[in-house]
């Protein structure tokens, strides 16, 4: 027994040596900035958490969540890993639908990008170089504030940074709405049942008894020659938010002569890892360092 123990003691060693190895020349882990206040209204802070790469940061990706409008939190950040490309990534909590009616939580999201623009030199970020991704209720979000800059309604003065701009250079959305005067229609019994009741509580009641704001709230209605380049992930099994929605996206994209990108995932539902792999990963870190080059 004593003679085995002996023998493996090398081997072990060779294999510690090598684990260590790894260790020392993997990527760092990001460095993370929690609860960071980006604004506060009505004496309630509205934070973010500010995942920051050890590398020279090439850019910034404002990250919103999804969760019907009405529920989850900055804590879900599934592109997190974007920082070992040299991307920070800022995931933002938002006023919900249940907290603040529309459109508040997109005031929320345009207060975000004008601090991390305002802040930047103190976050050791590139305040020219800023882009918005989303998933879900957040694709739709991220898409409207990206659309937007300038539309008064939609630009709103929450924060102090009102003075600098919320616009940015690129929108990443995984299988968001984009029109919601279209999207009831082209929802299954199922999808009706989710969204029905998710948009009367964004709205206050569905976008037909709501025409104009269902109007203020579609991306695909603020579209000019300004708007930054786009890239969609939806698949074509999604029973939430169909797929029409980002094919219709992409199409008034392509009609307005605004780069565009739609990537159909084949028999994929609404989320899922597979929109958060290696393969769709690689995929946002290349449009983004083209974007934002």
């Amino acid at each position: 027994m004593t003679h085995c123990i002996m023998e493996t003691r090398p081997l072990f060693r060779l294999l510690l040596s090598f684990v260590l190895g790894l260790l020392l020349h993997s990527p760092l882990a990001a460095e993370v900035l929690r609860d960071v206040e980006y604004a506060r209204v009505e004496g309630v802070p509205q934070l973010l958490d500010l995942y920051q790469p050890q590398t020279p940061c090439i850019g910034v990706v404002v990250y919103v969540h999804g969760g019907g409008w009405s529920g989850g939190s900055r804590a879900d950040c599934p592109i997190s890993g974007l920082v070992t490309d040299g991307f920070a990534v800022a995931s933002v909590d938002y006023r919900l639908s249940t907290q603040a009616p529309f459109p508040s939580n997109v005031h929320d999201l345009k207060a975000a990008v004008r601090f991390l623009r305002t802040e930047a030199g103190r976050l050791g970020i590139p305040a020219g170089r800023i882009a918005i991704a989303g998933s879900s209720a957040g694709g739709h979000l991220a898409a409207l504030a990206g659309v937007s800059s300038g539309v008064a309604a939609l630009e709103g003065t929450v924060g102090e940074c009102r003075g600098a701009s919320s616009s940015v250079r690129a929108i990443v959305s995984f299988f968001g709405a984009s029109n919601l005067q279209t999207i009831l229609s082209q929802s299954s019994e199922y999808g009706l049942q989710v969204r029905v009741p998710a948009l009367q509580r964004l709205l206050g009641g569905t976008p037909h008894g709501k025409p104009e704001l269902a109007r203020l709230a579609s991306p695909v209605a603020h579209l000019d020659p300004k708007d930054p380049p786009l890239l969609l992930f939806h698949g074509d099994a999604d029973p939430q938010t169909p797929i029409q929605q980002s094919v219709e996206f992409s199409s008034a994209y392509k009609a307005a002569g605004l780069p565009v990108t739609l990537h159909v995932l084949s028999g994929s539902k609404h989320g899922g890892e597979e929109f958060y792999d290696a393969t769709r990963m690689a995929l946002v870190r290349d449009f983004l360092k083209e974007a934002l080059r």
